[in-house]
C-alpha cells in the first residue's frame, strides 16, 4: 500500500491536487482512499460531486458508537473519502481532529487499498498536522507549491519536518518530490525546480494554471471526471504515473532562509 501525503501552505491547491490524483489514480484500476487532514474540511467535495460530508470529530461528538459508514464516504470512481474535521475556530486544537481520525480509522481496520492520500494542511507543522509523517501513516511526502515566496517558506519549514523526523526509527516518512501549482508567475518552473534541487529533490510535477480547474469545481467534480480529454487532465495523469513509478525517496536539506530569500530574488 503506497501511503502519500501532499503537504502545503493553505490556499495552494493541495485539496484539487490530491483529489485529481486520487481521480487519476481510480482510472488505473487502484483502490483508492483520500483523507481531508484541514479543519475546512473541503478536501475530498469534488471527488464526492460539491457534497460535505461529516467530519470524523462531530460524528464522534454526535453518536455514542461509529461504524465506517458514518466516517468513509465512496466518491467518484469509489474512490473512499473521509474528513477529519476540526474544532470550530478559536476553540480546540485543530489537530485534534487529525489524530482522532487515525486511531479511529486504525480500529476499523479502515486503512487499506493501493494508494491512500492524506491531503495535509501545511502551514503550522504542530503534533497533530505532523501524525501522518510522525506515526509511519504517510511514507511519502510531496510537496505543493508555487513560486510565491510564503509559499516556498512553508514547503522549506515541512522540509524541516520531514528531515528531524525521518532519523526517527518509528517513522518511515521520506520527500518524493515537488509538485509545483502554477500562479503563472515569471520563471516561476525554474525557481520551483531549483528549490526542489537545492533541497536534494526534485520537481515531478509542473501544473498550469488553467480555466479548466475553476470550470470543474463550479461543476463541482474533479478535472479528471468534467474535462477528461482536456490538457489539464492529462497534466494530473502523468503526475499520477510519475508518482506511481517514483522510488527516488530522500530526507531533503532544508534551506536556511537567507537562501531562501536569496533563490527568490534570483528569478524576479
Amino acid at each position: 500500500m503506497r501511503q502519500i501525503a501532499l503537504y502545503g501552505k493553505g490556499g495552494i491547491g493541495k485539496s484539487t491536487t490530491s483529489a485529481n490524483l486520487s481521480a487519476a489514480f481510480s482510472k488505473k484500476g487502484l483502490d483508492v482512499m483520500q483523507i481531508g487532514c484541514d479543519p475546512k474540511h473541503d478536501s475530498t467535495r469534488m471527488l464526492m460531486h460539491g457534497r460535505w460530508i461529516p467530519t470524523v470529530l462531530d460524528q464522534m461528538y454526535e453518536r455514542l458508537e461509529i461504524i465506517d459508514t458514518d466516517i468513509i464516504f465512496k466518491g467518484f470512481g469509489n474512490v473512499r473519502c473521509v474528513e477529519a474535521g476540526g474544532p470550530e475556530p478559536g476553540i480546540g486544537c485543530a489537530g485534534r481532529g487529525i489524530i482522532a481520525t487515525f486511531q479511529l480509522l486504525e480500529k476499523m481496520n479502515a486503512l487499506y487499498g493501493d494508494v491512500v492520500i492524506y491531503d495535509v494542511l501545511g502551514d503550522v507543522v504542530c503534533g497533530g498536522f505532523a501524525m501522518p509523517m510522525r506515526d509511519g501513516y504517510a511514507q511519502e511526502i510531496y510537496l505543493v507549491t508555487s513560486g510565491e515566496l510564503m509559499s516556498l517558506y512553508a514547503a522549506n519549514n515541512i522540509c524541516k519536518a520531514i528531515a528531524r523526523l525521518g532519523e526517527r526509527s518509528t517513522s518511515k516518512c521520506r520527500l518524493g518530490g515537488v509538485i509545483c501549482n502554477s500562479k503563472n508567475m515569471d520563471n516561476e518552473a525554474e525557481l520551483v525546480n531549483e528549490f526542489a534541487t537545492r533541497i536534494g529533490s526534485k520537481m515531478v510535477s509542473f501544473i498550469p494554471r488553467s480555466k479548466t480547474v475553476r470550470e470543474a469545481e463550479v461543476n463541482q467534480m474533479t478535472v479528471i471526471e468534467h474535462a477528461p480529454e482536456s490538457e489539464q487532465a492529462k497534466v494530473y495523469e502523468k503526475c499520477a504515473e510519475t508518482i506511481l513509478g517514483n522510488s527516488n525517496l530522500i530526507i531533503p536539506t532544508p534551506l536556511k532562509l537567507e537562501e531562501l530569500e536569496n533563490l527568490a530574488r534570483k528569478y524576479l
